[in-house]
């Protein structure tokens, strides 16, 4: 997986000696690559076991067709064979195994594993299909979610009406009164903090590094840009930070002339930078310990203060020499030094206010120079003038207000309080539990204010009248992901134990409830009727949940592993169970889905269940497998397991979420190792299908895409895995959800398509002027560097039955 977004570390990782190598690791490493053979060996051989088993069935037939001097293939094989008596019955049965795997079919290789898909009848030529980029577009209307959990003085209030904040790769200006959003789209990875210009319209946001899909670290860099017409100034420090920047500020005295940037490397750089011309001014090492904060001072652009581990720090901008120099942190004795600085503010008065982890609020004031101590010619230094206690736990943010009055954010007690000029208490407030702790304050207008907490939620309210949310999301990696069969809304649910009701038109939530401790939910599904839905778990518990009222109408367990898939017949009668024991498990569903009976269980696959469909006469399950296994199942037979795979080459599917499959075999790169594509999701309109990949990516592809170097439509905005995409009811919208980002984005579905899927299928197919019958040609695509598939296909020798192999991870 793509690796999550940066967090602030409150300690330093310890550093492993290269000359004690661990062996333990090595072994894992050894043992991990065991396992794996083992899988794709299981695999192999219940493949190998179908196929004589497919034999089998066939010999009754070969004999009666022997005993007339005639053999005959089934007439949807467009293979008719002759056979003369005496000719041996050695000889025709070896025949009769190079029909059978022969048929028309395609293959390609994930990670050595070989994976067949049968094409459909209706394709007379598949070298002639062609494939195109949907007409269909994607355009990004709303993001929910905040990222408050990890980042601080990331929420801002501009003369526009909107609040400035951001999640994932997207900072989002949200319109409070208006209750609608814009974006600003330019950051490649994760953001990880803001600012805001003394002129109110220019924004400073810096982004972490990240990796490429091949490993490669990516250059972390800051944008200056307008929050008026969304365009980007300035692009701040291109492939000079490391790892990422972590804090930004600019300068006020001198009217936003300079932006000051703390990098995320283990010296965490400090460095000034001309905002006008994008050019360095001062660089010096920080601290190695993680940093929180930075600020110029307001009255003086040469003076500027940092804040984190165990220490403040005050440093002076020298222009002459281009270079900056510490003071003196300034504790004295009878204070206790914190573990943490949190936050810091500039008073009216030119004294600075700190607050830390022991829940004061420090006072920092100007003193004269110790000539006997620090010598001849010393400058004055900041000292602990006053120690103020503020709130039980830590002081997370501090927010002056017009008039010099002072605001404070507390942790554990959730309180925010508002003090005096001589930092009396004046009054306070409790945000809810639910919310989390007090991350950062934003003044509105002197009464009215924003929180951001860490529980990722912003909030609105007054002192008087209390806080609302405006803003909510998830806080932990997320992966269930439903949308109802009629209305505007749909479901999540992930790691945090919380399971979210959205609506898409009013873009808030409708409710959310959290489960037991000790579980989480991982995979959603509605009912056709859409009265209730059912959520799988990562216990092997499922439960069904009435969407008026919340409430557990049906509660059952499959095993003791995490079930992963969760899906109704396209009627409702049944609901399919998917499990990482390798079981699908069946139940009947009567009484609009209220109640529930164990009907069978599909016992066949070799590795855990990830993804299955029903067909669209609800008779049929194909399923998806860890090990790269495609398997079809006849539920109305009793979960029987359909040995000849061929034989659903043309059954239509009511939905497409599985990843491996003709239709979709186009969405695959070279050099997958089959975890790659997370979800996929086909429109309702067969038109298009859209894929959550690893590397943070949304891709729009036409359906059906059954041939390599499929084109597609490519969306940035999560800064982590993209977990998993899905449709709303009438192909309006996308929701697609990411995973350590916890970020949920909902895209608008623009553009027409014309005809439906088949038609398309159909008609690409039937323009070939060769023979009816499948050409009899092998496809071996070769790799070069990185290109996906390859640049030039190699046509190589014939085969009976027109198979094609694609190779992918080998």
């Amino acid at each position: 997986m793509n690796p999550p977004c940066g967090l602030f570390a409150d300690d330093m990782s310890a550093e492993i000696s290269p000359e004690l190598p661990d062996h333990a690791s090595i072994m894992e490493v050894r043992l991990q690559a065991q396992e794996e053979e083992i899988i794709l060996l299981k695999s192999s051989l219940a493949d190998a076991l179908r196929r004589i088993h497919v034999h089998d069935q066939l010999l009754p037939l070969i004999k009666q067709q022997l005993v007339a001097g005639r053999l005959k293939i089934s007439n949807q094989w467009h293979i008719t064979l002759h056979c003369q008596p005496p000719h041996p019955l050695s000889h025709c049965l070896l025949t009769i195994t190079l029909l059978t795997f022969s048929y028309a079919s395609i293959k390609m290789f994930i990670r050595g594993r070989p994976i067949t898909m049968y094409i459909p009848s209706n394709i007379q030529n598949y070298e002639d299909l062609r494939m195109e980029p949907p007409s269909q577009r994607l355009e990004l209307d709303w993001v929910y979610g905040y990222r408050g959990r990890d980042c601080r003085a990331n929420l801002y209030f501009l003369p526009s009406g909107e609040a400035v904040y951001f999640i994932a790769c997207v900072v989002v200006l949200y319109h409070i009164n208006n209750r609608t959003q814009r974006h600003y789209r330019k950051h490649t990875d994760c953001v990880r903090c803001l600012t805001l210009h003394p002129d109110k319209v220019r924004v400073a946001s810096g982004q972490t590094a990240g990796v490429d899909k091949d490993g490669k670290a990516l250059q972390a860099c800051v944008h200056i840009w307008d929050s008026t017409t969304l365009v980007t100034l300035q692009q701040i420090g291109l492939g000079t930070f490391q790892r990422g920047v972590g804090s930004v500020a600019f300068s006020c005295a001198d009217s936003g002339t300079f932006l000051c940037v703390i990098d995320d490397s283990n010296e965490h750089m400090l460095s000034v930078w001309d905002c006008n011309k994008g050019t360095k001014h001062a660089e010096v090492k920080s601290t190695n310990e993680a940093v929180f904060a930075v600020e110029f001072n307001p009255s003086d652009s040469t003076n500027i203060i940092t804040c984190g581990r165990s220490h403040v720090y005050f440093w002076t901008l020298s222009v002459r020499l281009s270079r900056m120099d510490g003071w003196m942190d300034g504790w004295m004795d009878k204070y206790k030094k914190p573990k943490f600085i949190q936050c810091f503010v500039f008073s009216l008065t030119g004294d600075v206010l700190t607050g830390d982890s022991e829940g004061n609020i420090l006072t920092w004031g100007k003193s004269a120079a110790d000539v006997k101590t620090l010598g001849k010619g010393a400058k004055e230094t900041l000292q602990i003038m006053r120690q103020t206690k503020a709130h039980e736990g830590s002081v997370f943010t501090l927010c002056t207000l017009q008039g010099s009055a002072l605001l404070s954010g507390g942790g554990k007690d959730r309180k925010i309080i508002r003090w005096s000029a001589d930092l009396a208490p004046e009054r306070e407030c409790e945000i809810p539990e639910k919310f989390g702790a007090v991350r950062t304050i934003a003044d509105v207008d002197d009464e009215e204010l924003l929180v951001g907490t860490t529980r990722n939620a912003i909030l609105r309210g007054t002192f008087s009248d209390g806080f609302v949310a405006i803003v909510q999301g998830h806080v932990d990696e997320m992966w269930g992901l439903a949308t109802h069969p009629s209305q505007n809304i749909f479901l999540t649910c992930g790691h945090d134990r919380q399971v979210c009701l959205w609506n898409t038109e009013e873009h808030q939530l409708d409710w959310c409830i959290n489960l037991e401790v000790g579980e989480y939910g991982l995979c959603a599904d509605f009912c056709p009727n859409g009265s209730v839905v059912s959520v799988g778990l990562s216990t092997g518990r499922w439960m069904v949940l009435d969407l008026l009222t919340q409430d557990v109408i049906s509660d059952s367990t499959d095993g003791n592993e995490q079930l992963s898939v969760i899906r109704y017949s396209p009627d409702g009668s049944f609901l399919a169970v998917g499990s990482h024991d390798n079981f699908i498990y069946i139940y009947n569903v009567t009484e609009n889905g209220r109640r529930y009976s164990r009907f069978g269980k599909c016992n066949g696959h070799s590795s855990f269940i990830t993804h299955l469909d029903w067909s669209t006469d609800g008779k049929h399950i194909m399923s998806n497998s860890g090990d790269y296994e495609i398997l079809y199942w006849d539920i109305a037979a009793g979960c029987k397991l359909l040995r000849n795979r061929f034989e659903s080459k043309d059954r239509e599917w009511a939905s497409y979420t599985c990843v491996l499959g003709f239709h979709v075999m186009g969405v695959w790169l070279e050099g997958s190792d089959g975890t790659d594509i997370n979800a996929l999701c086909r429109s309702h309109s067969e038109r298009i299908v859209a894929v959550a990949d690893d590397f943070c990516k949304v891709h729009l592809f036409q359906y059906p895409c059954p041939k390599p170097k499929a084109p597609s439509h490519r969306y940035e905005g999560h800064g982590s895995h993209v977990t998993n995409v899905c449709f709303t009811h009438c192909d309006s919208h996308l929701l697609s959800m990411g995973g350590k980002d916890m970020c949920i984005l909902q895209w608008r579905v623009v553009g027409r398509g014309s005809g439906d899927s088949r038609e398309r299928l159909t008609s690409a197919s039937s323009t070939s002027t060769g023979s009816p019958e499948f050409k009899s040609t092998r496809c071996m695509l070769k790799s070069r560097g990185s290109q996906p598939w390859g640049r030039d296909p190699i046509w190589g020798h014939k085969t009976l039955g027109g198979s094609r192999q694609m190779s992918l991870g080998n």
